[in-house]
């Protein structure tokens, strides 16, 4: 096993905490209830959505609009976010691949990042607790 990462100050980071990772994803807006849905089945128990435009490869796209021709450089898309520890880290970014390809440009990306420290603000209860 690796030696604990720093935290801020010096001290160790706590082992749970270097398991907790923010999986961001994003998606088309019609396969939200389907990656949901699919997260929720692995025992992934909050989410935050945040609808959002952006462009990837496909550059947007033209469309007519009263005859005339213009164009739509960003794209409404759903971001999630998630955060998760450990072993549910692998089967959360499969079940959001599986459930939101539809194999057609534009599908989206899933990002995951660490999570240095977690905190419920109700209880004080950090890190995995928190999550």
């Amino acid at each position: 096993m690796p030696p604990p990462r720093k935290a801020k100050g010096g001290s160790p980071a706590p082992r749970d905490a270097a398991r907790m990772k923010k999986i961001e994803a994003i998606i088309k807006p019609f396969k939200l209830e389907e990656v949901k849905q699919a997260l929720s089945e692995i025992g992934v128990e909050g989410m935050t959505v945040t609808e959002v435009k952006g462009f990837g490869r496909q550059k947007g796209h033209t469309e007519i609009y009263r005859g005339s021709e213009y164009a739509v450089d960003f794209l409404p898309k759903i971001k999630l976010e998630t955060v998760v520890i450990g072993d549910l880290v692998e089967k959360a970014v499969d079940a959001i691949i599986q459930a939101a390809r539809t194999g057609k440009i534009g599908d989206g990306k899933v990002f995951i990042l660490p999570v240095e420290e977690a905190v419920r603000i109700r209880t004080d209860e950090k890190n995995e607790r928190a999550v």
